[in-house]
């Protein structure tokens, strides 16, 4: 299993970037797929998780109504749109599958919850 993200890049505060996630395998329709992120200096954060078939999406407070978590099933891809980015959005973005695949509404997710991860691709949002 691998998982590669990219997408990353250096934006001016608020622009707009999109996040890939493709994965490598056969079981990408059954697993639930999230984004987390990590400041320097700071721990991984929960950014948005969704569904294996994409009817649940959840996302962190900091981040609801401006980032869109979605996927293609057919192309083993997970995006994620964000929007009206901020200086405070800079981090390293890391995609994470879920085998578990099924979301409880509203719930943040945890990284021990994730079983296979990205590499992470840089995101840097200037002031």
């Amino acid at each position: 299993v691998q998982l590669q993200a990219s997408g990353g890049g250096l934006v001016q505060a608020g622009g707009s970037l999109r996040l890939s996630c493709v994965y490598s395998g056969r079981t990408f329709s059954s697993y639930a797929m999230g984004w987390f992120r990590q400041a320097p200096g700071k721990e991984r954060e929960f950014v948005a998780a969704i569904s294996w078939n994409g009817g649940v999406a959840n996302y962190a407070d900091s981040v609801k109504g401006r980032f869109t978590i979605s996927r293609d099933n057919a192309k083993n891809t997970a995006y994620l749109q964000m929007n009206s980015l901020k200086p405070e959005d800079t981090a390293v973005y890391y995609c994470a599958a879920d085998t578990y695949g099924v979301l409880s509404p509203g719930s943040n997710m945890s990284i021990d919850e994730f079983d296979y991860w990205g590499q992470g691709t840089q995101v840097t949002v200037s002031s």
